[in-house]
C-alpha cells in the first residue's frame, strides 16, 4: 500500500505533528524498555511519567488532566484491529514506525468498517505527533520488518481493565477496555473482540 509521511497534509485530518515540547529526557527513558518479538503495551511506566517532557504534554495538550505515559514496543506488520478512544492520543516515535489509521466517521451504522480506507503514515524516530479522538488507529508496525518503540500518552485510566459485558449490544460492544472502543479484524483472533473489519488485513510488509 502506499505511504505516506506524518509530515504531509494528508495526515492533518488525522492528527498533528507536535513540534513544541523537547523529548530528550522522555527519548533516553526509553533506552531501558524492551522490544520484544511480539508486541507489548504498557500503559504507565514511572519512569516515562517523571520526566519533564511528559509534565510539558499534560500542560500543553491535556489541560493539566491527570495522564498516563507508557509505550507500544516489538515486531508488527499487520493491520489487526482498530480502536478509539473519547480524547486525543499522543505518540512519540522513539524509532521509525509506520501508523495504520482511519476515520471514525467511516464506520458503518452496524460498527462494520472496510480496512480498503485504511491510510500509512511513516513517523521518522524523533517525532512526536497526536491522534484525534475519531482517528481509528492501533499498534504501530515497524519498518521494513524491524522492531519499534513508541511512546503513548492518554488521560489516566484509559485502557485499564473492565468486565465486558455479554449481553452488550449496539456501540458497548466495541468496549474492551476503559476508553476503548475496538473492531477487530477475524484473522488476528482477539479473544473477546468485535470482529468488524471488513476486507483485507493490511500488512506493510
Amino acid at each position: 500500500m502506499k505511504i505516506q509521511n506524518v509530515n504531509d497534509a494528508a495526515y492533518k485530518r488525522f492528527g498533528k505533528v507536535i513540534t513544541d515540547i523537547e523529548l530528550g529526557d522522555l527519548l533516553q527513558a526509553m533506552e531501558a524498555t524492551p522490544c520484544p518479538d511480539d508486541v507489548v503495551y504498557v500503559a504507565s511506566e514511572a519512569a516515562l511519567e517523571a520526566t519533564k517532557s511528559a509534565e510539558k504534554f499534560q500542560e500543553i495538550y491535556y489541560g493539566k488532566l491527570p495522564i498516563q505515559v507508557g509505550y507500544c514496543n516489538g515486531h508488527n506488520s499487520l493491520l489487526n484491529a482498530l480502536e478509539y478512544h473519547r480524547c486525543g492520543e499522543v505518540n512519540v516515535a522513539v524509532t521509525d514506525l509506520i501508523v495504520l489509521v482511519g476515520s471514525l466517521v467511516d464506520v458503518a451504522d452496524d460498527f462494520t468498517y472496510d480496512t480498503a480506507k485504511v491510510e500509512a503514515f511513516f513517523v521518522p524516530a524523533g517525532t512526536a505527533f497526536e491522534m484525534y479522538e475519531t482517528t481509528l488507529h492501533y499498534a504501530p508496525c515497524g519498518v521494513d520488518g524491524k522492531g519499534f518503540k513508541d511512546v503513548i500518552i492518554l488521560p489516566k485510566g484509559t485502557n485499564a481493565d473492565i468486565t465486558k459485558n455479554p449481553e452488550a449490544t449496539g456501540e458497548d460492544r466495541l468496549l474492551t477496555a476503559e476508553n476503548k472502543w475496538l473492531i477487530a479484524h477475524a484473522d488476528a483472533k482477539i479473544d473477546g473482540a468485535f470482529n468488524g473489519l471488513q476486507g483485507e488485513n493490511i500488512s506493510v510488509l
